[in-house]
């Protein structure tokens, strides 16, 4: 069997491209190892009618949906080899035998790294935290501590003043703000420390304080870290596609890429994270722009 869509990654954006091609008939298979970048978090926000919905609630509803539609096939399975075929391609995961689709769909987002300070890992998803609009509302009021060395912390620290006026922003170790910066900052008392974080102290999820090199602390009940990001997969050596400046699948307005055929949706192509709802929306997007290319291959003579 040729399917008309394979699609790499269970998160909303794939399993949401899913649900629409499932409704329009289509023969797709999505491949999902299980491995969502939220698992640590205890609940997700922002998605009207789902505020506040576990990952794990999220997925199996999503799937109990998707799954509905019998053109829709799950495969539980990490991908590992991706060939570019004359009129498709060639996908292999695992030891199962390799599928055919017409169309291929990357929806597999990114992958974080987290600082190595000891205690963040513990803490991460329960009082800290990346996306103040995900968890800025259960962190209103507390005194909150920021941990970023990327110069976008001065635009993170404006935007958490609207959740809590207690902060301290540290860009730990390096000089990213500007003097003028730091006056802003300053002058609406949020506090800006260079110094490096030694430790994160807390139990059960929850952050108490913060400890510097130079054996200070400071008390503390939440806050936001600013992860490295990197694409949770990458195929482009096997597929040639072009990539953003931040490693994303380049693409255009409807989800092509550079390599015809192959589509990317949500933050596997902005290269950046996003909320479930901008990327379950992303994900339907560009599954209509598939429909519609294979639908306009059917008509042609």
């Amino acid at each position: 069997m040729i399917y008309d869509c394979a699609i790499i990654g269970g998160g909303p954006a794939g399993l949401n491209a899913a649900l629409l091609l499932g409704r329009a008939r289509r023969n797709v298979v999505l491949f999902d190892n299980n491995k969502p970048r939220n698992a640590v978090t205890h609940a997700s926000h922002g998605f009207l009618t789902q505020d506040g919905v576990t990952p794990a609630e999220f997925r199996r509803i999503a799937y109990e949906e998707v799954l509905r539609y019998p053109s829709v096939k799950h495969h539980p399975a990490e991908v590992t080899d991706i060939r570019k075929l004359h009129d498709g391609f060639l996908i292999t995961s695992g030891e199962d035998e390799p599928i055919q689709s017409r169309k291929l769909l990357i929806t597999t987002g990114l992958k974080e790294t987290l600082p190595d300070i000891p205690g963040i890992k513990e803490l991460y998803g329960k009082s800290l935290f990346y996306c103040p609009y995900c968890d800025g509302w259960e962190l209103r009021d507390q005194p909150l501590f920021v941990l970023s060395d990327n110069p976008n912390v001065y635009h993170l620290a404006k935007l958490l003043y609207n959740w809590s006026r207690d902060l301290v922003i540290c860009t730990n170790g390096r000089s990213v703000l500007t003097d003028e910066q730091k006056r802003m900052l300053a002058s609406r008392h949020i506090i800006v420390s260079e110094q490096k974080v030694a430790a994160f102290h807390g139990s059960e999820g929850k952050l108490r304080q913060v400890e510097f090199t130079d054996g200070s602390r400071i008390d503390r009940t939440g806050g936001f870290v600013t992860p490295q990001w990197a694409p949770q997969v990458a195929f482009r050596q096997e597929l040639g596609y072009d990539t953003t400046d931040l490693g994303g699948i380049l693409t255009d307005g409807t989800g092509k890429s550079t390599v015809p055929g192959l589509f990317a949706a949500g933050e596997a192509s902005t290269g950046v994270p996003s909320q479930l709802i901008v990327s379950a929306a992303a994900g339907t997007t560009v599954a209509a722009s598939i429909n519609l290319e294979l639908t306009e291959e059917e008509f042609k003579f």
